[in-house]
């Protein structure tokens, strides 16, 4: 069982824009607090947390990791998580189960698209967060331009609480502005100087410390009371009003540093103890069983309550990681699958370690851990001690807008190829198989080009099949540009026996914001109230293909106006076939606009490049949304169809020679250039 207290824990995530530092960080930490000997690195394919084959040839994050560290007498339970918009979800699933993060921003970039997706992915989930500006050894790292970027952004009150010593290659430490005295880090040193404040630095940092107290006393009562009382607000008040404001989110402290230079890594680790909530700290986590509210206090001795948050199969079994909320799990203990209302049993409880594992007897409420012997239980599912049932809000699923054909080169595969599919959607949720009932072809979806290379070049390594991949396909929808009014159909069916008859009108219109809503104005009683409930399932059950091409119909709004009955042949399957065959029809006779999926896309380029890359983004049916020159880099923002981005990589590096780089994430669905189509 854990040995330190649960007010000693902190389960938190790293959260960053693609190349930030966040892995390079995730390594530090693990180096400053002994928990490894050698400093690995991404450039290098050593880091603990980048252990995939794909993530070492990349050089980037594609997994969530998680690992565990000890400082200052804290247990620091760590999920170092992807920056690429492809795997979005990886981070979705890791805030779910976390009480606090640190989000690195690039010193020289500051706010990036993806940092700004993360950010709110935080908001969502509540996360209570400090900040951390990485690279300012960097030539054209700026603090101050990063922080007015996350104002500006992000909109958090930053709390900026040290300056930096040095700028650019010249960056060699900070002022801690809290107990104004200086740290700096000699070259190869792992370990700080502390002494006195620059000479040359005192005026500067005796103003940020004033500004600092300010800005803390214009949002925190008891700061704002000393501040009045004596113009000044004491070391020990600002530091429990920066705890109780990180904890509600009214502002974020901000830290400075360099992690690629061991620069910066030891106060972050004290900001993480004294600001971020430890799993006690936070509210009881919250669910329902059967309509009834419940509440699960972060206590060993409660019912036992865990959520899933991934699956991951390995050559020795299936790992299933779990953040337990309350109770003691133990070896050889039955838990229930709420939501599968299925037991089973722990065979093996582990200690992560990214790859490694090391096999733990119990773990209790604030743990972060892995079970071995669940053979079903899907990432979002909550598990509980039988007796004591809980269902736990699962994490959202994006929907997948991309979609590639897949197929095994030999027929004697394709068993084996769907086996290898199955199990990869179950480890990522985000992915998805279906088979398309017009070709017959085996579709896999998922979040973006990058997102769908790696899932087939997983299959090819580790069930070594031979796939063949067609182009890509991104999710088409059709929406309602103009309905129709009084829409009368008939449904007489008799063929011998008990006849069906359902009579509907039903009038249709477009929906700005939203999918699909259903009403009825039907008086007098003509269609009875059950066989409206039907009529809606049918019209659900046409909005699956839509006239234009089959795809889903979205933004329509269906209006039952009228019906009738007949007193033997009336049912609620007829009314649920009329309400189905009288909405495909009316989308027919009606005007129907196809929709696309467009991503925003943010193009960092150097200033020679910049007409080049907007005509290649105007050819590519791009909206130019803002441009803006950041050190010496033009920054594009344009809004593109997803069909169009496809190749995009390789030919913004060939015509950038190689310096250009391009982020997307997917924005929603816009109209197809086509007219509508009766």
């Amino acid at each position: 069982m854990r040995t330190v207290p649960l007010s000693a824990v902190r389960n938190l995530g790293i959260l960053a824009h693609v190349d930030a530092g966040k892995t390079t960080l995730t390594e530090r930490i693990l180096y400053v607090t002994g928990t490894t000997y050698k400093r690995g690195e991404v450039h290098d394919g050593t880091t603990v947390t980048d252990f995939d084959s794909q993530e070492r040839d990349r050089g980037i994050t594609i997994f969530a990791a998680a690992v565990s560290c000890t400082w200052d007498g804290h247990l620091v339970n760590l999920i170092d998580t992807p920056g690429h918009v492809d795997f979005s979800d990886e981070v979705e699933r890791s805030l779910r189960v976390l009480d606090g993060a640190i989000a690195v921003f690039d010193g020289v970039a500051g706010v990036e698209p993806q940092s700004e997706s993360v950010w709110r992915q935080a908001d969502r989930h509540g996360v209570p967060r400090i900040a951390f500006v990485n690279k300012l050894d960097r030539a054209g790292a700026d603090l101050d331009a990063a922080v007015e970027s996350i104002r500006e952004r992000l909109h958090p009150r930053p709390l900026v609480v040290q300056l930096p010593i040095g700028v650019e290659d010249g960056f060699v430490g900070v002022v801690d502005l809290l107990r104004m005295r200086s740290l700096v880090w000699a070259d190869g040193a792992g370990k700080a100087e502390d002494g006195p404040v620059p000479e040359s630095l005192v005026d500067e940092a005796n103003r940020r410390r004033r500004l600092l107290e300010e800005t803390v006393a214009e949002l925190h009562p008891a700061a704002l009371e000393e501040f009045c009382e004596s113009s000044a607000v004491s070391t020990d008040t600002l530091v429990s009003a920066l705890r109780e404001l990180t904890r509600t989110g009214d502002g974020v402290v901000v830290l400075c540093g360099s992690a690629y230079r061991n620069r910066g890594v030891e106060p972050l680790l004290e900001a993480v103890v004294a600001y971020l909530p430890s799993p006690s700290d936070v509210p009881p986590v919250r669910g329902e069983y059967e309509g009834t509210a419940q509440e699960r206090p972060a206590d060993p001795s409660a019912p036992f309550a865990a959520l899933v948050f991934k699956v991951t199969s390995t050559a020795t079994g299936r790992l299933t990681y779990l953040r337990v909320y309350s109770g003691t799990i133990r070896t050889s203990e039955a838990v229930m699958d709420v939501g599968a209302g299925r037991v089973e049993r722990v065979g093996r409880i582990l200690r992560v370690q990214a790859d490694r594992h090391t096999r733990v007897d119990s773990a209790v409420a604030g743990d972060i851990v892995a079970v071995v012997g669940l053979k079903t239980a899907r990432a979002g599912a909550t598990l509980c001690t039988p007796s004591e049932p809980l269902l736990l809000e699962p994490p959202v699923v994006a929907d997948p807008v991309v979609s590639v054909a897949v197929e095994a080169r030999t027929g004697t595969e394709t068993e084996r190829l769907m086996t290898a599919l199955a199990r990869l959607v179950e480890e990522d949720p985000s992915l998805g198989i279906r088979t398309d009932r017009e070709t017959g072809q085996t579709l896999l979806s998922g979040m973006g080009e990058l997102h769908l290379e790696v899932a087939v070049e997983k299959i090819r390594r580790d069930h070594g099949l031979d796939v063949g991949v067609g182009r890509p396909r991104v999710a088409y929808r059709e929406t309602v540009a103009r309905g129709v009014s009084g829409f009368v159909y008939r449904h007489v069916k008799q063929d011998g026996g008990a006849g069906q008859f359902a009579h509907v009108v039903i009038d249709t219109e477009p929906l700005a914001d939203g999918e699909f809503e259903f009403e009825s104005t039907v008086v007098g009683g003509r269609v009875p109230r059950e066989y409206v409930r039907a009529v809606e399932a049918g019209c659900r059950d046409a909005l699956a293909e839509g006239p234009l091409g089959g795809h889903p119909v979205t933004g329509v709004r269906v209006t039952l106006t009228d019906g009738a009955t007949h007193s033997k042949d009336s049912s609620e399957m007829a009314f649920r076939t009329a309400g189905r065959f009288a909405l495909r029809e009316a989308l027919r006779a009606g005007a129907m606009t196809l929709l696309e999926p467009v991503a925003e896309v943010t193009v960092t380029v150097p200033e020679s490049a910049v007409g080049v890359v907007l005509g290649d983004l105007a050819a590519r049916r791009g909206r130019v949304l803002d441009s803006a020159v950041r050190a010496g880099t033009s920054v594009v923002t344009a809004t593109v169809p997803l069909a169009e981005l496809f190749g995009y990589a390789t030919r913004l590096r060939s015509r950038t020679q190689g310096r250009g780089t391009f982020t997307a994430r997917p924005t929603g669905h816009a109209p197809a250039p086509v007219e509508p189509v009766r």
